[in-house]
């Protein structure tokens, strides 16, 4: 009897060593999950040696990943209809600011940008657009932006209202030039403004 019951308990604490092991395995994946959803829940530029900037020593390159709430909308959008993505990372050139009016925020604003388009090592194009104040509440600007990527096959253009300031865009593709005349799509923008800016065009054929 004595030998029954030491046999049961050791059976049991195996039991539970067991139960603790798979419980620690599904908290593992859980997190595991939880991270890739995090992860998939925004856009993200990943840097990768193989986009260098031709001009800059030891420039980082980013690829941009359609992972986004909105770009799986897009896609979703999309549903039977043949698509081409472009990946492209943005190497800003210039930039300026125009202040219209009173001094500081105020209504007609407006900046002006351009920068390279690169995409393997290699510029592919340049892309220049500008973007004016048009309403404002309290110290949040809201602008309306035009932009124009000149590539290899022709030009895409397209246009957004985006909040001053903010780091990731959706912008409407509202035509083109070449073999991308009457384009439609949508074009994402992530880490707009710093050195890992890059860009992924959807568009609608």
């Amino acid at each position: 009897m004595g030998i029954e019951n030491a046999k049961t308990a050791v059976a049991y604490a195996r039991e539970r060593e067991s139960g603790r092991g798979n419980r620690t395995k599904r908290a593992t994946v859980k997190r595991l999950l939880a991270a890739s959803l995090a992860a998939a829940a925004v856009g993200v530029c990943v840097a990768s040696s193989a986009d260098a900037n031709p001009n800059t020593a030891g420039g980082n390159t980013a690829t941009t990943h359609a992972t986004s709430s909105s770009t799986a909308h897009a896609k979703a959008a999309e549903k039977g209809r043949p698509v081409e993505v472009i990946d492209i990372r943005l190497d800003n050139d210039q930039h300026a600011e125009t202040d219209l009016g009173p001094a500081g925020p105020s209504l007609g604003d407006f900046n002006s940008f351009s920068g390279w388009a690169v995409k393997d090592g290699r510029r592919i194009g340049l892309g220049a657009g500008s973007c004016k104040t048009v309403h404002i509440e309290g110290k949040k600007s809201t602008t309306q932006c035009l932009i124009t990527v000149e590539l290899d096959r022709g030009s895409v253009t397209m246009q957004s209202l985006a909040t001053k300031g903010a780091t990731e865009l959706d912008m409407a593709v509202t035509g083109g030039t070449g073999a991308y005349n009457g384009a439609r799509g949508i074009a994402r923008y992530w880490a707009i403004g710093t050195p890992d800016e890059c860009m992924q065009l959807r568009l609608l054929r």
